[in-house]
């Protein structure tokens, strides 16, 4: 094969606690982690060059060996001992330094578009295995879908997908170090937690109500005192239809679900027309050929 596309799809957190600091300085989470229908495209071609060329499009990013598309590569390439060289072209469009695993996702794609395009045969599980060595996210972004995070986020429990819902995505013009919030995130002297295991039933239910009663991020408690305009966005979707709104990740992007198409449209645009949000989607979740199950 000469020629391999993949979209690599966005995550948001529909429930994100931290447990503890562990002594190695990582944290200790339990989330829900869930693919939304927002992607980067990825394309990978076989080159007669040595080596590893990376182009980028659609957004300012290095192309050396700091990005994580080119560390992801180097580390297939070193698995499998391969001499032949590789072009990839990276058209971007998650927003950047947002909480959505832009980067983990980016990279993910690349443990999938080079074993299609060499025949690897690596599994599934051995891309996991290598893929934590670039970020915590990566594991989740190889297997996608729906799925109970934990430990550092190797950890993946799979589970059904969510009811179909509407998204509003919105990304404000600001850029959030994670390291920045962890190093801020006092775990143990957090005094609520999001109730991850009722969340996990209310997908295994089929209830989005109760998945959204539940929707929590312990990260808000450093990024939204941070930040206000996150409040902010969460405040104007909950008035304007969200059945709830929250941050993503280390964020600071906010999504709220909603189950009117119009209501989300009119927020997003009440976002736009406000200059709340650099970037906002109108988008729903993501899961490839999968079905719910009890």
């Amino acid at each position: 094969m000469e020629k391999v596309v993949r979209k690599a799809y966005a995550k948001i957190n529909l429930g994100l606690d931290v447990l503890r600091r562990r002594p190695d300085g990582y944290h200790e989470v339990k989330m829900i982690m869930q693919t939304v229908d927002i992607w980067d495209q990825l394309t990978f071609l076989r080159s007669s060059k040595p080596g590893i060329t990376l182009r980028i499009a659609g957004a300012e990013l290095p192309a050396g060996k700091d990005n994580l598309i080119v560390r992801a590569a180097e580390l297939v390439m070193a698995e499998r001992n391969l001499g032949e060289g590789v072009e990839i072209e990276l058209e971007k469009r998650i927003p950047i330094a947002a909480g959505m695993a832009g980067g983990s996702t980016d990279a993910a794609a690349v443990f999938h578009g080079l074993n299609e395009l060499f025949g690897l045969g690596m599994s599934p599980d051995r891309m996991k295995e290598l893929g934590v060595k670039i970020g915590a996210d990566v594991p989740y972004c190889i297997m996608g879908g729906t799925a109970l995070s934990e430990g550092i986020g190797e950890k993946l429990t799979e589970l059904p997908p969510p009811p179909e819902c509407i998204l509003v995505v919105a990304k404000p013009d600001i850029n959030v170090s994670t390291k920045y919030v962890y190093e801020n995130l006092h775990a143990d002297q957090l005094t609520e937690h999001p109730d991850i295991d009722g969340m996990i039933q209310a997908i295994r239910d089929g209830s989005l109500s109760g998945i959204t009663q539940r929707m929590a991020n312990v990260l808000e408690t450093v990024t939204v005192k941070a930040y206000p305009v996150i409040h902010r966005i969460k405040t104007v979707m909950k008035e304007t239809g969200a059945e709830n709104a929250l941050m993503s990740g280390s964020g600071p992007t906010v999504f709220g679900i909603f189950t009117d198409e119009r209501k989300a449209r009119d927020t997003a645009c009440r976002i736009e027309e406000e200059g709340l949000a650099i970037q906002v989607f109108v988008t729903g979740f993501y899961n490839e050929k999968k079905e719910r199950r009890a």
